[in-house]
């Protein structure tokens, strides 16, 4: 059921990615919670993991460096164990949020270690020139070895990617339910998707770029249906925030599970960017995470210094912090909120996925053709 460009892509990621097993699940690169451990966790049970940007380009060198220890004690069974001696790229990926990113540093730090498998470039300030700076400055550190992934939210963000001299090697097509940190215009991924496969295959003298699906996916009917819409792979972020291996307040893990009907419960906004004493997100982002008590106060119209003060005092009361009733940190999350519903290590996630999707498909099958 899944497209041909669909196929064909994700046979040249397999060609790339020599370890990853289908169906090919990606862990977003959420900033501070998607650490080396949970990169780690899901690249060895045949995904791409993704380390996040940190709170400060330096923590890169840090994350890079705990790296090898982590992949020598995966469990035998790894596939990604199997292929280690046959590359010399770090099995992982790295993000970037380029608007708040040093390229200079990054560069440096990535010439110091081996190149990770993969660079993911988010939320550009100046648009596709800081992306292809960013592109040329990653892939002369790495001799290419780094291939080049860009997340989009939109068809000209697409078009525009798929015409620059320095074109990704991969598009992450996040659609409007994602949690955490996107465009504050954009579609759902059911239209968003297929409308830039199909706006990419018109030029037939390009290679056509793997897309990666999205926003939105929690589970095997999510990757079933992104499959389907024609990506190559699925990346997760919502889903991980409850893997063991993320580095997440208990708190935050808690509201997540206790979350339902994610249309409703979450909001987007930049308040709680700015709670926190982020103001300088570029215009066209926001984000989205569950509503709490500092949200339900904005809008009462509770004033911002107030707000702030309140919000500065849970951050004293570690997990108590977190919560729909009396929380005030941001617990950034998708629309999928709902559907995590435990706990458990991320190579189980990723697993219990791919056990998942064989179901989905033979049921998807027998709805259609009996």
């Amino acid at each position: 059921m899944a497209s041909n460009i669909g196929r064909l892509a994700a046979r040249e990621l397999q060609r790339t990615y020599p370890w990853i097993s289908p169906p090919f699940i990606v862990g977003a690169p959420m900033r501070v919670i998607s650490g080396p451990k949970l990169a780690v966790a899901i690249s060895g049970a045949g995904g791409l993991g993704f380390i996040g940007p940190g709170a400060k380009p330096a923590d890169l060198d840090d994350s890079l460096s705990q790296t090898p220890s982590l992949l020598e004690s995966l469990p035998q069974s790894s596939p990604t164990l199997a292929h280690l001696d046959r590359y010399v790229i770090l099995p992982i990926g790295v993000g970037f949020q380029t608007w708040a990113g040093d390229l200079e540093t990054t560069a440096r730090i990535m010439r110091a270690h081996p190149p990770p498998a993969a660079a993911w470039l988010f939320a550009p300030r100046h648009g596709q020139k800081e992306l292809d700076e960013w592109s040329v400055g990653i892939r002369a550190a790495t001799d290419s070895k780094t291939k080049i992934w860009i997340q989009i939210a939109s068809v000209a963000e697409a078009k525009a990617a798929a015409a620059s001299k320095e074109r990704p090697d991969v598009l992450v097509v996040q659609g409007a339910d994602a949690g955490g940190h996107s465009r504050t215009k954009g579609a759902g991924l059911m239209t968003l998707l297929p409308e830039i496969a199909d706006e990419l295959k018109k030029d037939s003298n390009l290679p056509q770029i793997p897309l990666v699906a999205a926003g939105g996916i929690i589970d095997a009917r999510g990757v079933v249906a992104g499959t389907v819409l024609g990506a190559a792979a699925s990346a997760m972020g919502t889903r991980f925030l409850a893997a063991n291996e993320a580095n997440i307040n208990p708190g935050y893990v808690q509201h997540v599970l206790d979350a339902t009907d994610g249309g409703q419960s979450t909001v987007r906004t930049q308040l709680y960017n700015h709670l926190r004493g982020t103001m300088d997100w570029p215009a066209e982002y926001d984000a989205r995470g569950l509503a709490n008590a500092s949200w339900r106060d904005h809008e009462a119209g509770v004033s911002f210094e107030l707000l702030q003060e309140r919000h500065a005092e849970a951050a004293k009361k570690g997990v108590k912090g977190w919560g729909e009733a009396e929380g005030r940190m941001a617990t950034y999350s998708g629309t999928g909120v709902g559907l995590v519903r435990e706990r458990m290590g991320a190579a189980e996630i990723v697993e219990q996925i791919r056990k998942d999707v064989r179901r989905v498909l033979d049921e998807a099958n027998t709805a259609v053709y009996e």
